[in-house]
């Protein structure tokens, strides 16, 4: 399964991706999606996490997660996006993200992979209502969440510890009925392709 964006395309996430793991979770967007974790990780302990996740998605099925990578019109591989977890029931999920290589931050790829998976949890997975959490400090993803129609729901006070300091957690929320559709949000948020770039159909 793959789904086209304007900037990005989701695609199962696979060796190419795993290959960078290392280097992304070795720099500063790790540290911006983590919540402040400032860990030097190995090859052998992203490969224990792989397997761990592996095993715990085998034992719990789709609740577990789904996890797209997400890379450049190109074919680099930029990162990840992921449902961390689906509650079928409630038809509720939970999302998270990380653009591994800071070249491409603040150039709308992250914002396009989110209309892009948000469309899919609406649309073809039927969800009721999609949520996830940053820091009060992560100023990038507060206005992503502002401008694609997350609504703040939540505050923790001193939930995360950055660099010594203490943050709030944020929590935001958006609701299917408040969902206009991502051809309304592409046009709305003014996104367009790079030059020399093409593709914005959803397959």
């Amino acid at each position: 399964m793959m789904f086209e964006g304007l900037l990005v395309d989701l695609v199962p996430y696979g060796k190419r991706f795993f290959a960078l793991e290392r280097t992304w979770r070795n720099n500063d967007s790790a540290f911006w999606s983590s919540g402040g974790d400032r860990h030097i990780v190995s090859r052998a302990s992203i490969q224990r996490m792989a397997d761990r996740w592996a095993e715990e998605a085998e034992q719990m099925g789709p609740s577990r997660g789904i996890m797209f990578g997400v890379q450049a019109k190109d074919g680099t591989p930029l990162g990840f996006i992921t449902i961390n977890w689906l509650l079928p029931h409630s038809r509720l999920a939970m999302l998270g993200a990380r653009i591994g290589d800071p070249a491409y931050w603040g150039g709308g790829y992250g914002t396009d992979a989110l209309l892009l998976i948000i469309d899919y949890a609406f649309g073809w997975l039927d969800m009721r209502k999609l949520w996830l959490g940053t820091t009060s400090v992560n100023v990038r993803v507060m206005r992503q969440m502002e401008k694609t129609g997350f609504a703040l729901e939540a505050r923790e006070r001193c939930a995360a510890l950055m660099d010594g300091v203490w943050h709030d957690g944020l929590l935001y929320g958006l609701l299917r009925e408040e969902w206009p559709g991502r051809d309304a949000m592409v046009e709305r948020l003014g996104l367009r392709a790079k030059d020399g770039q093409n593709g914005s159909s959803t397959r």
